[in-house]
């Protein structure tokens, strides 16, 4: 922890876990909760200090680790059936449901739940996607897990606008990805989902223009029974911020951090010099369609902040956003570009109490 728990004005006390047991950590891993242990597994980094303006490659981990509660440590506890990240996480009552993702060999379909039982993971496949994707965002709103976006290669030159759903109600042989309409809206990449009873929202993300990424601050509502509905525009981007939102009073989603865009187009001049990126929390109302800026996460910049990240603390983006024993947890995840974080950063509202 660093100095105490902080309460924004949004009323978060922020501190944080045991950091993940890998100096460089990961962007783009899966996380959930499986069995009451939380797992993180896969996500890619650039080992050994490489960035990518320093000829750095991309490396993709299969690595699973497990933390069965917030005193104790990360458990290595087995492989994913290949080295993947930038899927979608699902938490569900039988663990961890992982939705496609990429890895140095392409993008893919596949989905597998995996479970924690008796000190052991086991992956169990469950039906494919239609289409590979990577970097899509997805929830699960009542028992209906919803898949949206991403990109179908890693070389797509536009964002995919596919929307799909599988039932959990259905039984394990019934299963099937439901190819649904897509929003009114641009197709995208890195967006964030959302859940409020039965339906599903959908904000931010990037749209690629011949292969370029345009930040969208757009935002769509879905019901199972009425379609696709705008809602209001946010004020910025939150492109890759941690997905899915959190739900609150059954109508309130807030989004932590994101990428707004403002340094995009400098992020190759500023490398390790780049600030990282918003540190605000967005707040949407359902019942007033409007957007309000209702705090911060809880950042710290050391000294060595450009030389040595992992002492200080960002608000990372490409990391799932996880709900467990009480705490809000973000595993992880890129905190400028190319530079990952092992920091497992955590928020519990103010007056929540952990179990």
């Amino acid at each position: 922890m660093h100095g105490g728990s902080i309460v924004t004005q949004a009323g978060y006390h922020w501190d944080t876990l045991p950091a993940i047991p890998d100096k460089t950590g990961f962007a783009g891993s899966f996380a959930g909760v499986a069995n009451g242990a939380l797992i993180v597994a896969g996500g890619s980094n650039f080992p050994n200090g490489g960035t990518p303006w320093n000829g750095g490659k991309k490396v993709w981990s299969d690595r699973i680790f497990v933390l069965e509660h917030p005193q104790g440590h990360w458990k290595e506890a087995g492989k994913l059936p290949r080295p993947l990240g930038y899927g979608v996480s699902v938490s569900t009552e039988n663990g961890l449901i992982c939705i496609g993702g990429s890895n140095a060999e392409g993008h893919y379909s596949d989905v597998f739940l995996i479970s924690w039982q008796q000190g052991q993971i086991a992956v169990t496949v469950m039906p494919s996607l239609p289409e590979p994707l990577a970097n899509a965002c997805g929830v699960m709103a009542d028992s209906c897990i919803y898949v949206a976006g991403g990109l179908r290669a890693p070389d797509a030159q536009v964002a995919a606008g596919d929307f799909y759903m599988l039932d959990l109600k259905d039984t394990a042989a019934a299963r099937h990805w439901r190819t649904l309409p897509s929003w009114p809206g641009p197709a995208r990449m890195l967006g964030v989902a959302g859940a409020l009873g039965h339906d599903f929202f959908l904000f931010s993300g990037a749209t690629l223009k011949n292969g370029k990424r345009e930040y969208l601050k757009d935002a769509y509502r879905y019901n199972p029974e009425t379609g696709w509905r705008k809602c209001a525009d946010m004020p910025y981007a939150t492109v890759a911020a941690p997905t899915p939102a959190l739900a609150s009073n059954d109508h309130v989603l807030h989004i932590f951090g994101g990428d707004t865009g403002k340094d995009a187009e400098k992020a190759a001049a500023l490398r390790e010099r780049h600030p990282g990126f918003s540190d605000e929390i967005l707040t949407y109302d359902l019942n007033t369609d409007a957007w309000v800026r209702s705090g911060k996460i809880d950042t710290h910049r050391n000294g060595d902040a450009v030389t040595n990240p992992n002492a200080s603390i960002w608000a990372p983006v490409t990391t799932a956003f996880v709900q467990w024993n009480g705490l809000l947890v973000f595993p992880g995840g890129e905190v400028r570009p190319g530079t990952r974080t092992p920091n497992v950063l955590t928020a519990t509202a103010a007056g929540a109490q952990q179990h």
